[in-house]
């Protein structure tokens, strides 16, 4: 009697053409046409800087919402994880950039958080080969802290409310420098145990 032989299953095959890239597509198309409403306005008016507003909650929500797909249904692709983290930063970097240039934000605050985003990006892509740095609950807080101080500096908020906005990005920014010394930490250390692994293996 021999053995039957037991089937094995192929490997399922994420398509990249799925709901989650599709929405992470509509962030980085949504960018240019937020760059847009904003130049067209300056900032100024009740009725443009709504309608810039509320494109930019549209795209911030987008990146809840792909992520929640993604995980939900496993579909996590090559594509959406090179593309997600661009398309974040796309979006927070310009808006960051035309609140300094329209003179709502300090330049060293948005040069602060952009060199935390981008070079955080550029760490995860150098460790990658050691493994994968998952987003903490203090990124995702300082995520919410972002897209909440923007969107309040976008929105004609009527005085004295209007100073909210400024601690708002108080915290936002301390959050992300916190958090960006807590993924270099990280980063060094899945390094560290990697090459440890690796050196006990020789």
């Amino acid at each position: 009697m021999t053995d039957e032989p037991v089937p094995v299953t192929a490997p399922r095959t994420v398509s990249p053409y799925n709901a989650a890239n599709i929405l992470t597509v509509v962030r980085i198309v949504l960018v240019p046409v937020f760059l847009g409403l904003v130049v067209s306005s300056q900032l100024t008016g009740t009725g443009p800087r709504i309608v810039a507003c509320l494109v930019f909650c549209v795209a911030s929500a987008t990146d809840f919402v792909d992520g929640w797909i993604a995980r939900r249904w496993s579909l996590v692709t090559s594509f959406g994880k090179v593309a997600d983290p661009i398309a974040d930063k796309a979006l927070t970097g310009t808006a960051l950039v035309l609140l300094s240039v329209y003179d709502r934000l300090p330049w060293w605050v948005t040069l602060l958080i952009l060199f935390r985003e981008w070079g955080i990006t550029a760490l995860r892509f150098w460790v990658i080969r050691y493994g994968i740095i998952p987003a903490s609950r203090g990124g995702k807080l300082k995520t919410m802290l972002q897209i909440a101080a923007i969107a309040w500096y976008l929105w004609p908020v009527p005085e004295p409310f209007d100073i909210v906005g400024p601690w708002l990005m108080g915290a936002a920014t301390l959050v992300t420098v916190v958090t960006g010394v807590d993924y270099v930490i990280e980063a060094l250390r899945l390094r560290r145990d990697a090459r440890r692994a690796k050196g006990s293996e020789a």
